[in-house]
């Protein structure tokens, strides 16, 4: 919304400066996006008086001036047709900044003779095209500034431009007048209030109109008059330079007039050539669908079954809010006009906007909400400014359909300040702003102006209220302690096992991933998921079409960008929500990383090599002590699908209790996520963790064993197909209480113990808490764990 200083003037009587009505404006809401203040570029300029002009010496076209500044007298080459003695000029002086020819001025040596500065034409300073001579003003003082001068000469010279955001809430921000209202709210001035007197009409309207009955909805109210010989033709100077400032093309005075109303109050109005409505009548009515309509802008448009047109006898003349018809626009011969204010349905209005991709001044306005009241006075405004303007005579105003009701209204209740915003603001400030804003209080009750439609509850009150006094006032205070001493922890213990996790992957050198929680079905099927439960109902896009089922998904997309991008190597990391379905209850959080590709770059001293999944295992049993998961604990095979079956392990405290899991990645998967391998990685649930017996946070007292510790090596051979993993649990569980820790430290094939054999040899580190243990005490533990892996594996004791 663009509007001028002098324009905001003619409805504010105020004395504010521009800054000051820039700082209001953004601190109401109506944020300031630009100010363009052609001053700004004159500022340096002043007036001086030619006193002699003479030949060039040396040049046929060049005068040779001696001219009166404020600095004393200067000698200025001139080129201009036009330099004379006698008259008042404007003079660019040396180190001045000439924004029409982009030239900072020097003093000058113009064909052996010296200039000190230029005397300006209106092209060189941007005031207009005109570049047939220099200025040459009628009055003026020698060292007066010019743009002094222009503000009291030609103010439209020098008007500051202001160019405000305006939010889809406030349509009454679409007009000069309601950008008035809030700043005199605010304390900057007072709104001043144009008596808008009824035009007497002086024969029957020629034109009827009517609205069909199921159209109401849509165009629920229609005013028209016709005005008759009138003259068309160049709209008056200071109505042009009005438009011009705001970008608007000054086309006609008739449609200058309705585009001056549209930008001063919200008011869109249309005007026809009464003599091409064909049959006299104008009708408003939904159309049927394959209507075809040429606008105004030239083009052909086909409407569709519903969208608000007027018709004429002939077909559609207008589309309702939107735009105007070519045929029946007014031009320099228009000599009976019909001029038309209605209110449409923003809804309505907006779905026929989009669908045709017509964007108008009227459309913008119409959708977001004018205010229904004005638009009988609009007529009567507009009629007056048409008989002043282009002469002619007014009909009496017709009318359709009833004026709809917005009238609604809510209780003011002044403490509600205090506990929604934290300002205290006196009762009688409050009525008084919302009066100021037009609204009309009756008792506790305050009525909703007709311009206001996003006024729509007590809290609405509130914030117009807050508006106004200015939420810079608001000052920050500590919310109270709910209870003495020491706060307790702001986080739970969920949300620090979370925070650890990441301070301690990102340790361990993995850079973290922020993915989408969507995926595509294809990437969720190879992680379980994939299913209807989790599928979106309105997708992003097909790729983003299922809520995700593991992190490692969206990280081996991530792999998968970066190696197509020449990154090879890489460790990554996320911690977030997974999901098994649409409800709160079915998503988990979960800590994944991977690792891809080699362990560094290639050197001359090999270090380098291929992840395995030991650098996996390494990593999650790492994050797992931060975490504070028990040291103890069992590694199982039989993992997702995703995980290499024989490279993969289930970090668990029982067989039902997983805590995390860690190995390769399915080179199946791998193909289908185009992730060039090797990638190995880990994926932890925190809240299988168990949690700590003691909260304190202070680390537990050193307990160290003063009691010697026994090792013992057994020697088993099994089945080549037995895992390693299973004589190691086995022997853990012979006596829990003293069997410490168990290692494989040899594993043997071939040789004398034949095809489909092997023997691993195994330590088992005894530590006794009561008493140093005796040999028989020895020998009885040795002889369960012979048992317990004998029973597991039906492998016996090598000799």
């Amino acid at each position: 919304m663009k509007f001028t200083l002098s324009w905001l003037k003619e409805h504010l009587d105020t004395n504010a400066t521009l800054d000051e009505i820039e700082f209001a404006l953004s601190d109401m809401g109506l944020e300031v996006e630009g100010i363009e203040n052609p001053a700004h570029a004159l500022k340096t300029f002043t007036l001086a008086k030619v006193i002699d002009a003479e030949q060039h010496p040396d040049a046929d076209r060049l005068r040779v001036c001696k001219v009166e500044t404020n600095e004393g007298e200067k000698q200025i080459v001139c080129g201009a047709p036009n330099a004379r003695a006698g008259i008042t000029v404007v003079l660019c002086k040396p180190g001045d900044y000439v924004p029409g020819i982009d030239v900072t001025l020097s003093v000058g040596n113009i064909r052996g003779v010296e200039s000190h500065g230029m005397m300006a034409s209106e092209r060189e300073l941007e005031l207009s095209d005109e570049h047939n001579g220099i200025i040459e003003l009628p009055s003026g003082d020698v060292g007066q500034l010019f743009v002094d001068w222009l503000a009291e000469n030609d103010p439209s010279k020098v008007d500051p431009v202001i160019e405000i955001a305006i939010t889809p809430n406030r349509p009454d921000a679409l007009g000069v007048h309601g950008i008035a209202r809030d700043l005199a709210a605010r304390g900057l001035g007072t709104l001043k209030t144009k008596e808008v007197r009824a035009v007497e009409g002086k024969f029957p309207c020629p034109v009827s109109v009517s609205i069909d009955e199921d159209t109401l909805e849509q165009a629920p109210v229609f005013y028209g008059r016709v005005i008759k010989g009138v003259k068309n033709g160049p709209s008056p100077v200071w109505l042009q330079d009005r438009l011009k400032a705001i970008g608007l093309r000054p086309i006609s005075a008739l449609v200058d007039i309705t585009n001056y109303f549209t930008y001063d109050h919200n008011r869109p109005l249309h005007v026809f050539d009464a003599d091409k409505v064909a049959g006299g009548a104008l009708r408003v009515h939904r159309a049927k669908g394959g209507e075809t309509f040429l606008a105004l802008d030239e083009k052909e448009y086909t409407l569709v079954d519903g969208m608000t047109a007027i018709s004429d006898a002939n077909g559609v003349e207008s589309l309702a809010g939107i735009m105007g018809g070519e045929h029946s626009g007014c031009t320099d011969e228009t000599v009976n006009v019909f001029l038309e204010a209605a209110f449409f349905d923003p809804i309505r209005t907006a779905y026929t906007g989009r669908a045709l991709k017509i964007n108008s001044d009227a459309r913008y306005r119409f959708e977001r909400g004018i205010d229904p009241a004005w638009t009988p006075v609009g007529v009567e405004a507009a009629t007056q400014m048409i008989i002043d303007l282009c002469g002619g005579e007014a009909s009496d105003v017709v009318m359709a359909g009833e004026m709809p009701d917005h009238a609604r209204a809510y209780k003011l209740d002044t403490d509600r300040v205090q506990s929604l915003v934290g300002m205290e603001i006196s009762a009688e400030e409050q009525r008084a702003t919302l009066t100021a804003l037009g609204f009309v209080l009756e008792g506790d009750m305050a009525h909703v102006p007709s311009w206001r439609p996003d006024v729509l509850g007590e809290a609405d009150l509130v914030e117009e209220v807050a508006r106004i006094a200015s939420l810079t006032k608001l000052k920050g205070k500590p919310l109270p302690r709910a209870t003495t001493g020491v706060p307790k922890p702001i986080l739970s213990p969920m949300q620090k096992r979370e925070q650890i996790a990441r301070r301690t992957t990102a340790a361990l050198g993995y850079n973290e991933c922020v993915s989408y929680s969507f995926i595509d079905k294809k990437s969720a099927a190879l992680f379980g998921g994939g299913s209807d439960a989790t599928m979106l109902a309105n997708p992003i896009s097909s790729d983003m079409s299922h809520m995700r089922p593991d992190l490692l998904a969206g990280l081996l997309q991530a792999a998968a960008r970066n190696q197509a991008r020449g990154f090879a190597d890489m460790a990554l990391f996320e911690v977030g929500p997974v999901f098994h379905g649409g409800e709160p209850n079915e998503q988990t959080l979960q800590i994944a990383g991977i690792l891809v590709g080699r362990t560094g770059p290639k050197d001359v001293h090999g270090a380098s090599r291929p992840v395995d999944l030991f650098d996996a295992k390494a990593d999650v049993e790492a994050v797992l002590a931060a975490l504070g998961a028990p040291a103890k604990v069992q590694i199982l095979r039989d993992g997702a699908t995703w995980w290499h079956p024989g490279r993969h392990g289930r970090i668990c405290l029982g067989p039902k209790k997983m805590m995390a899991v860690f190995g390769e990645i399915h080179p199946k998967v791998l193909a289908e996520m185009d992730v060039k391998g090797p990638a190995v990685g880990f994926c932890i649930w925190p809240q299988d963790i168990p949690m700590p017996r003691n909260a304190s946070s202070t680390r537990a007292a050193l307990n160290i064993n003063d009691l010697q510790a026994v090792e013992r090596d057994f020697a088993f051979v099994v089945e080549s197909s037995v895992e390693a993993l299973t004589l190691i649990n086995a022997a853990s569980g012979a006596d829990k209480a003293l069997i410490e820790d168990v290692r494989v430290f040899d594993e043997f094939i071939g040789g004398s113990l034949g095809e489909g054999k092997k023997s691993i040899a195994l330590t088992v580190r005894l530590q006794p808490a009561d008493a140093t243990l005796k040999e028989k005490e020895i020998e009885a533990v040795a002889a369960k764990i012979v048992e317990k892996v004998t029973k597991a594996t039906g492998g016996i004791l090598r000799g």
